[in-house]
Parts: structure tokens; sequence; C-alpha cells
């Protein structure tokens, strides 16, 4: 299932492959899970300069090798790194450390020292070389999302990246409805929480159960179809063996029936909005 990818016009699966920690498993079996899902769709891989100091970009590098044009590639540059020259620096490193000429995607990882007028001339003019196809931003709430419209203007912002999962939902309540409004796309990191996936055992675990047996699914799946149900949201879960990232790839042909999107809402409450955007 691909989408259209916020200002970048690009179609994209709505299920991606997120790579956190990846750099600390076993390296031939999360190349392997990398390959297998590009072979399943999971066309977008995204990183970053923070993982594991550039060597989860340096194995997604030699992941994708000779396949670097059926991938939509994301990475994100620490805010101490985000002055107009130190963007710069940044993208060429990831760039070396993926082997690549060029990024789908380049975002602020997080809000920081630098103004963003700033980020943004670094963005523009990387992609005026080529460098970058598009950029976003991530971890942005709806006040830093205002600010950076009015950075950057209409039409440039790409995507935001936030945290979300069953047990977190609070971008649902301003940042969702946010990018709707501004096309941009909105992407899930850590879609199944921190080690937090919900217990078969327990009431909320059992609607996900349950719903999956309906559907010959499994709860993962219901829960990334759950989460992306919106047009606007794509869900990149880590996934460092070739059985997770198939069991991810079952989510993209799986639909919810209203009444099941009803009952997951029921069983994972999203509360009120916090008072600040969570993030990990």
């Amino acid at each position: 299932m691909q989408r259209s990818f916020g200002a970048s016009g690009a179609l994209v699966s709505s299920i991606g492959q997120g790579s956190w920690y990846s750099e600390q498993g076993d390296r031939r079996e999360a190349i392997a899970a990398f390959r297998r899902g590009l072979d399943l769709g999971l066309t977008h891989i995204d990183t970053a300069e923070m993982y594991g100091d550039g060597r989860s970009e340096a194995l997604i590098g030699e992941a994708i090798e000779g396949r670097r044009d059926a991938v939509f590639l994301v990475s994100k540059v620490l805010p101490h790194n985000a002055s107009r020259q130190g963007v710069r620096a940044a993208c060429e490193r990831s760039l070396r450390h993926l082997k690549t000429d060029r990024l789908d995607c380049y975002l602020l990882h997080w809000r920081g020292p630098h103004p963003l007028a700033e980020t943004f001339a670094g963005f523009e003019a990387l992609k005026q070389e080529g460098k970058i196809l598009s950029w976003g931003v991530s971890n942005f709430d709806e006040d830093d999302l205002d600010e950076a419209l009015a950075a950057a203007g209409p039409g440039r912002i790409a995507c935001n990246q936030v945290l979300y999962h069953l047990r977190e939902r609070a971008i649902e309540h301003a940042v969702i409805p946010w990018c709707e409004r501004h096309g941009v796309a909105a992407v899930a990191y850590s879609p199944f929480g921190h080690d937090d996936f919900p217990a078969a055992g327990t009431t909320s675990g059992k609607a996900l159960t349950e719903i999956a047996a309906s559907h010959g699914a499994t709860p993962r799946q219901v829960a990334l179809a759950f989460l992306t149900r919106s047009e606007s949201v794509f869900a990149i879960p880590k996934a460092g063996r070739v059985t997770h990232v198939e069991d991810n790839a079952g989510a993209l042909n799986l639909t919810l029936s209203e009444a099941e999107i009803g009952r997951i809402d029921a069983a994972f409450p999203r509360g009120r909005k916090p008072a600040s955007l969570p993030m990990i």
C-alpha cells in the first residue's frame, strides 16, 4: 500500500523499516531483514546519524547496495549539527556512510539551538544540489509545526516523525490533524512501543488477538493497520529478523472495519492531550 508522502510527492509504502539499535544485533541477520523487507514492499527505510554514530547508516548502505532506486531513504541530522553549514557536513557524512549520492528525505531529529530558518535554508541548499530530494522534521508538536511552517512557507515540509503506538496516542489530538491540514506526512516511530507491546492475556491484548484471529493475522499486524488507518500516517517498525519483517509486511494488506477500529479505540483510549509532546 503506497501513499503520497507529504510535500515530497513520492509514493511511499505505509509500512516501512526503522533501524534504531539495528547495528547492535547480528549484522548479517539485520541486513537480511532489510533486504527481505524490500522484497515485500517495505521500501521506506529510516535511519539517523545518531544511531550508533553512523554505524546504522553504514549497515543500511550495505543492505541496499545494488537496490538504491527501490528505496525511499531517510536520515536525520542531530540538532547541534543543524546550522546551515553543519547540515551540509552532516548530510555529506550520512551519504558516505550510506554509499549513496542522495537522500529521499532528510529530517531535523528534534529542535535544538539553531534557528529553524537557518536549518531549513541548509536543507533547501542541499535540495537544490540534489543531495536531498525533500526534507522534514521529527518530534515537533503543533506549536513547533506552526513555527516551522512560518519559517519554511507552505509546501516544503514533507513529514513530521513522531512517537506513536497504541499506548501513546497523543499525536491524534493535534499533530495528525495539523499534518492533514497542511499536506504533511506523519511518520510513527516505535509503533509497537518500547518493549511494551500489549500481552495477549491482558484485556487490551485480548482485543487485538481476537481481531487478528478474524483476519488470519497477528496482533502486531492489527496494531500497524490501526495506526496507519489515516492516509497521512506511515509507520516504521524496526525488525531485526526476517520473521519479524515478514510479520510487519503482512499489515500492508490488512484493512480494519469501523467496528474493529472502534473496539481498539476503546481498548487503548488516547486520553487527554498532554502538556508536551511525548518522545523517546
